[in-house]
């Protein structure tokens, strides 16, 4: 089984990504991704297989896996027939070492930190009294924004990073033997979008980049990605409409031609899509 490398879309205000997993089962392949992960299993059953480790998850799973650790999550096949009765339900982080800067491992704060993401190269699952206080602490931050945001995802570094409440999962002598190819091509086309998502971008434009035929480029976005193209692109802009609404000086009207969108009510259609609410109630809840 030949692990894929994906990644997810990160919007431009924010600095790590936590998003909910729900659906009949969990859609992912055998993959990797340059990200470290921790995923908190809400409601579910199944097989889980981290590296070379093989296990059981159900309810309240928690592990926390390092960058570049294949891995999968098999649901029962209750979820995947659909006879389960309720959905697969995950909250999952991902967040890069270098996400508060390329010094942020280097202050003496962060020692037992860099520890644990040492010993995340082979996964750890937790358990006991610290599963219990991030069970709490992630459902907590799906609705957070900003300092407090960030201020409990370091109350979940401290947690993870004191606890002997662990088992580790890989076996010791698993090493890496990912071969990397899809990264050349991921790298070009995120670049391509982060530079050109102002204007209008076609799949034939950002095919060519990939060097594929459009067919082939949509299979391939949607495998690494977990979203289409155009999903990924609205992803982006919606991102940068957040940025810019947080300064009152930009009108809405601005912030929608600036993003990226045609109009303003295709702007304000998508951006109630990703926030659940519109640009103006968004403006108002941030305080601008």
């Amino acid at each position: 089984m030949k692990a894929i490398e994906q990644r997810l879309p990160q919007d431009f205000d924010k600095s790590f990504v936590v998003f909910r997993e729900t659906g009949k089962y969990f859609p992912c392949p055998w993959h990797f991704h340059p990200e470290y992960e921790l995923v908190l299993v809400l409601h579910s059953t199944g097989r889980r297989i981290v590296g070379d480790h093989i296990g059981y998850f159900d309810d309240e799973d928690l592990v926390f896996m390092g960058s570049g650790l294949p891995h999968v999550w098999i649901n029962d096949k209750q979820f995947i027939n659909g006879e389960a009765g309720y959905e697969a339900d995950a909250i999952v982080i991902h967040f890069l070492d270098s996400f508060l800067g390329e010094n942020f491992l280097s202050i003496p704060e962060m020692d037992n930190f860099k520890n644990l993401l040492k010993l995340s190269s082979r996964g750890i699952t937790f358990y006991g009294e610290t599963r219990e206080k991030i069970n709490k602490l992630m459902k907590g931050m799906l609705t957070m924004n900003g300092l407090k945001r960030l201020s409990v995802l370091f109350d979940i570094f401290d947690l993870l990073a004191t606890s002997t409440e662990y088992k580790l999962l890989a076996s010791p002598g698993y090493s890496q033997k990912n071969e990397l190819k899809a990264s050349d091509r991921i790298g070009k086309v995120t670049e391509y979008i982060m530079r050109n998502f102002d204007k209008e971008i076609t799949l034939h434009e950002v095919a060519s980049k990939a060097n594929m035929a459009v067919t082939t480029f949509c299979n391939f976005f949607k495998c690494h990605f977990r979203v289409t193209f155009i999903e990924y692109l609205n992803t982006v802009r919606i991102g940068y409409a957040c940025k810019l609404l947080a300064d009152k000086d930009h009108n809405i009207v601005d912030i929608a031609y600036e993003s990226g969108f045609k109009n303003l009510a295709n702007f304000n259609r998508q951006f109630k899509n990703f926030k659940n609410m519109t640009p103006r109630e968004y403006r108002k809840n941030i305080g601008s």
